[in-house]
């Protein structure tokens, strides 16, 4: 479920708990977490003492750059969760997969009910690591400027929701914010790219950029499933201002009419039919 705010929300706590400190002891719990490395003891033995000197993210994955040459990559994917354990004799949840023993005495863990996260150590050459190549822009890059936006969707012959989804045309969004930007563009899911104009695309962009950034400042979205919370176990707030996502038989703020929700390309979509017509 973490999408591109709840990511960038973690990053941020990273930075502030976690970069300088220096990595002491690594467990590597779980096989399919580590399933990159041939041996997860590639992972701890790359990782042990080394010091993190940086805290980045490119869509939703996490960049930690290391002190020596490498870059320790984390996808939380679907119900990955980085928590902080300032005490290492604090109960780990269940699903604890990796751990990274800092000075200081505190933990960094991975959790992650469900494995389809990982957690893996890379080349990093100037740019993003080679592993993230496939990725289309990030969309609050400051290289991502509309003329960029704009190049990643053209030729696309897909509905819009796919498009915006597919993290190969744009990193970073998912079901809830693609449903929330294209709210706030009044056009359906099923809008065809090709049939996009100038016009429409400039506001796209807008309005991607305007709600990622509010829903950073609000500390990400957390769902009824519980499953996205900060590094210290905080849920963000940015739920209570969607406009369409997770509020269906409820009346859009905007115009009154009642949300829906329906199955569509294999996933749940949110929209309003006064203000998404078409």
């Amino acid at each position: 479920m973490p999408e591109l705010p709840e990511v960038e929300v973690v990053r941020r706590d990273l930075e502030r708990l976690v970069v300088g400190r220096r990595i002491e002891r690594v467990e590597a719990l779980g096989a399919r977490t580590t399933r990159r490395h041939a041996d997860p003891r590639e992972l701890v033995h790359g990782l042990t003492g080394r010091r993190v000197r940086t805290a980045d993210r490119y869509g939703k994955y996490l960049l930690l750059g290391l002190d020596a040459p490498g870059v320790l990559v984390i996808h939380l994917r679907m119900s990955g969760q980085l928590r902080w354990a300032p005490d290492p004799a604090e109960p780990r949840p269940r699903h604890t997969h990796v751990v990274l023993g800092l000075d200081g005495g505190a933990e960094l863990r991975f959790v992650d009910p469900r494995t389809f996260g990982e957690v893996f150590l890379t080349e990093a050459p100037a740019g993003r690591p080679p592993a993230l190549a496939h990725l289309g822009p990030d969309p609050l890059a400051a290289s991502c400027t509309p003329a960029v936006f704009a190049a990643a969707l053209t030729g696309r012959r897909t509905a819009l929701k796919v498009a915006l989804m597919d993290q190969r045309t744009i990193a970073g969004l998912g079901n809830i914010y693609s449903d929330e930007v294209l709210h706030r563009v009044g056009l359906r899911h099923d809008h065809r790219v090709a049939d996009l104009t100038p016009e429409q695309v400039r506001r796209i962009h807008t309005e991607t950029h305007r709600i990622l950034r509010d829903a950073i400042r609000a500390g990400g979205s957390s769902l009824g499933d519980g499953q996205y919370v900060d590094l210290e176990g905080r849920p963000g707030r940015y739920q209570h201002q969607h406009r369409v996502y997770g509020r269906a038989g409820e009346p859009c703020r905007t115009c009154g009419a009642m949300i829906v929700r329906e199955r569509w390309s294999g996933r749940s979509t949110s929209s309003c039919p006064g203000c998404q017509p078409r």
